[in-house]
């Protein structure tokens, strides 16, 4: 098979390094990619939103499959283009990805078929919302309604924040994505992620993990895309697991199909996990980031065959395995994220800095200039390690962290520390 990755982050570094060891790839390319990604496949210049390029890039390439990672280009319609040309790929279709395109919508399907979430609210207008607040009480979340690349979320503390906030997006801050607002109760308890595959009927579940999106220790500061997580949860277990896919996963692909929007692809539910069980915080369309990262590693075999089942309507003909180890990732961003940051700095140490092949150094806003590898983004590397348990993970994990020789990054030191309280 040849085999084309849409995206140049640190969740396509880890679908490529699952991807290119299997017996059945002859070519693996990745559009546009990264400075690491390019050890793993041959980088194309093309932009994940041009889709002309893309039809084009396959049609030379003699592309079998492609994996679309982002959620841009997904909730664009990039699916929907490639079926149209008779080109196979893994993702849902856009009628489908509104699922993490629209919050509104999300919350919406929720309420009409029963799955359990946040009371919420849907606002384009300033003075409503903040009514809705006063009444609901606080703290309160306000969301932007689209694609904010995870940083459309505040969790306010107080009437002040919650009115800056409200007044902020709506002020264009996020562009489109916040001309209207979901606003919704505060769930206390303890956040987890879930995947499954799904192919528009059935469901092939995966596994959990936890996200770090806060940007400081200790869970401070304003969020971000993510700052590490690992995999699996032990909020997660067996019983907890079957009441996600029960009430959660399942009702959501069959109300989809309900609705004509049959789900195809990763459903990645991010969960409060409550006192009265599992609730819905949002969905996401695709692999995370840095879930990616922590749920390749843990993979047991050939990923390749469950893509293209996935991506063929065959999900009820695989099955996946785990590995036992606890997988954990730590992500090294550049100062200033998730605000401006500067690019260019070199990056120095990465080929040293894994002590073992059970830790990956998986790159996302990385460049190759002049030989040196260069920061490019905002969160830049994502660095994995397995061990037989949390503690050993992270212990291995910071150890390569600490062998990186990079002043213009820097990383959170508590990865995983829910996980080892627990214990």
């Amino acid at each position: 098979m040849n085999i084309l990755v849409i995206g140049s982050g640190g969740r396509e570094h880890a679908l490529c390094w699952a991807i290119a060891p299997s017996p059945l790839v002859e070519n693996l390319y990745c559009a546009p990619g990264n400075a690491g990604i390019a050890k793993e496949a041959t980088c194309l210049p093309v932009d994940p939103l041009d889709f002309d390029a893309i039809v084009k890039t396959c049609r030379d390439r003699k592309i079998d499959l492609v994996v679309v990672g982002p959620e841009q280009p997904l909730v664009a319609g990039l699916v929907d283009r490639l079926q149209s040309e008779g080109i196979r790929a893994f993702g849902p279709r856009a009628s489908a990805a509104i699922l993490e395109g629209s919050k509104g919508f999300t919350k919406d399907l929720c309420a009409k078929y029963g799955i359990p979430t946040a009371a919420y609210g849907r606002f384009s207008d300033g003075v409503a919302a903040k009514g809705f607040i006063r009444r609901t009480g606080l703290p309160i979340v306000i969301k932007a309604d689209g694609l904010a690349a995870g940083k459309g979320v505040v969790i306010a503390q107080s009437f002040q924040e919650a009115d800056a906030a409200v007044d902020e997006m709506l002020g264009g801050r996020f562009g489109n994505a916040s001309e209207s607002l979901v606003i919704e109760e505060f769930l206390e308890g303890e956040e987890a992620s879930y995947f499954a595959l799904c192919d528009g009927l059935d469901v092939l579940p995966l596994t959990s993990a936890q996200d770090h999106k806060r940007v400081g220790d200790g869970d401070i500061g304003p969020n971000t895309g993510g700052m590490g997580a690992y995999s699996p949860a032990p909020v997660v277990d067996a019983d907890m697991e079957a009441r996600i896919l029960s009430t959660i996963i399942k009702p959501t692909v069959a109300a989809m199909a309900a609705e004509g929007r049959p789900f195809a692809g990763v459903l990645y539910a991010g969960l409060m996990i409550t006192k009265d069980g599992p609730k819905l915080i949002e969905y996401n369309a695709r692999f995370g980031d840095p879930e990616c990262q922590v749920l390749m590693p843990r993979v047991f075999g050939d990923i390749v065959p469950v893509l293209d089942a996935c991506a063929n309507r065959q999900l009820r003909h695989v099955g996946i395995r785990w590995k036992d180890e606890i997988a954990l990732c730590v992500v090294m961003a550049a100062k200033g994220y998730p605000g401006d940051v500067e690019k260019g700095s070199e990056i120095r140490g990465l080929d040293s800095a894994p002590a073992n092949a059970d830790t990956v150094i998986f790159h996302a806003g990385t460049k190759m200039e002049g030989g040196k590898v260069t920061a490019n983004g905002g969160r830049v590397l994502g660095i994995t390690a397995l061990g037989a348990d949390v503690a050993a993970a992270q212990k291995a994990a910071y150890a390569a962290v600490d062998r990186i020789d990079w002043p213009g990054g820097f990383c959170r030191r508590d990865i995983g520390w829910r996980a080892i309280g627990r214990r």
